[in-house]
């Protein structure tokens, strides 16, 4: 009989979540393979993780009860349904949805600006995220509420590792697949018609798409895009409001906003973890590891790795972009990150262009937010 394995750390106490950012630091140089059960075993440096991301043989992204279209598939799974995905991020998609993403943003920063203090996360990340993820995907406004809700049910679901709530929550999700599906097939949507509808007509393996697959898709591009998005939006102003200098160089230079962008969601990513089991036995960090184990991928740590970003605290525009684990890396990059990095750019855009500072909310400090989330719950922000 295996023996029981004696926890490394504790993802959940009160000094982790108190500051995720400086405990993952911490278990990066104290114990870079640390196992517990509320997480499996968690990788901290970015070597140990690059390793896992470019080989997929030995850590399989098949790591859920439910089906997961395409990150929790492995090829040739995953390169079928990867290649009907990816059109849907190409170029000439994201040109088309940009000024539908900017009208939301000009709305939002618009009604942010009325007052002179603004609770960013409230009152325009997370609203900010759902409204963009509708508008991508053809859906109507009546799902705002509850999509919004949704996402939050979702998150407690995910901290408690409650899997019967989470398998109810996933049931709801395709409830409201399902209805779209029913209505865009009696009015006869076309491909052009919208993106739900657009998947209604792809095929994969000489067959169309079921509605569970589609709802798997769009599942897992509104819980990436949602959480992930809402939280990057905190980080983003929050830095800006610490660095005034920044806030004028990025005024003054927008062409360095992509850049800007990607490393400021370096120093505080915006994604914690994801998930792999391996398929087979394997020794990482020096730490044997059995077949069959969880696997957490500990992003925010790889991208602080001192060992590949030297003084990883600091901001720098002229670091390797093909280092920063932002979006991933291998055959499971994220499909989605041109859209991501639109609607960032359009927000920091529009923000910068609609305000001559963004600072700090006096005597109001911001409060973080705790895994599985990252970033901040509040984000009290004073803009004129």
């Amino acid at each position: 009989m295996t023996e029981k394995l004696k926890p490394d750390w504790d993802p959940r106490s009160d000094a982790v979540l108190r500051d995720q950012r400086a405990a993952y630091d911490e278990m990066r140089e104290r114990c870079p393979v640390a196992y517990s059960e509320f997480m499996g075993w968690s990788l901290f440096r970015h070597e140990d993780i690059t390793r896992v991301l470019h080989d997929h043989e030995t850590f399989s992204n098949a790591v859920s009860q439910h089906l997961s279209i395409p990150n929790g598939m492995n090829p040739p799974e995953h390169t079928a349904y990867r290649r009907i995905i990816e059109p849907y991020f190409a170029p000439e998609r994201m040109d088309a949805f940009e000024p539908a993403c900017r009208e939301i943003v000009a709305d939002l920063v618009r009604n942010a600006l009325a007052n002179s203090e603004v609770e960013l996360m409230a009152d325009f990340a997370l609203p900010f995220a759902v409204r963009v993820q509708c508008a991508f995907l053809g859906w109507p406004p009546t799902l705002l509420e509850p999509l919004t809700r949704w996402t939050k049910i979702n998150y407690e679901a995910t901290l408690a590792r409650d899997l019967q709530a989470m398998s109810e929550i996933a049931r709801e999700f395709e409830s409201f697949i399902d209805s779209m599906l029913e209505t865009r097939s009696h009015t006869g949507a076309k491909p052009e018609h919208d993106v739900t509808a657009a998947l209604m007509h792809e095929k994969v393996w000489g067959r169309p798409l079921s509605n569970k697959e589609i709802a798997s898709i769009l599942r897992n591009w509104t819980v990436g895009e949602v959480g992930t998005i809402s939280a990057a939006v905190g980080i983003l102003a929050h830095y800006l409001a610490q660095y005034f200098e920044l806030q004028k160089q990025l005024r003054a230079q927008p062409s360095l906003l992509a850049a800007a962008i990607d490393e400021i969601l370096r120093i505080h990513g915006p994604l914690v973890a994801n998930r792999r089991i391996t398929a087979r036995p394997v020794e990482i960090g020096g730490r044997k590891i059995d077949a069959g184990a969880r696997i957490s991928l500990i992003w925010i740590s790889a991208n602080r790795d001192s060992r590949v970003f030297e003084d990883p605290e600091a901001f720098r525009l002229d670091r390797d972009p093909t280092a920063n684990l932002l979006y991933g890396a291998g055959i499971h990059v994220c499909p989605g990150a041109p859209l991501a990095r639109m609607e960032m750019r359009i927000f920091l855009e529009e923000l910068l262009e609609r305000t001559t500072r963004i600072q700090p909310a006096p005597g109001k400090a911001p409060t973080r937010a705790v895994y599985p989330a990252s970033g901040f719950a509040t984000l009290p922000l004073r803009v004129r």
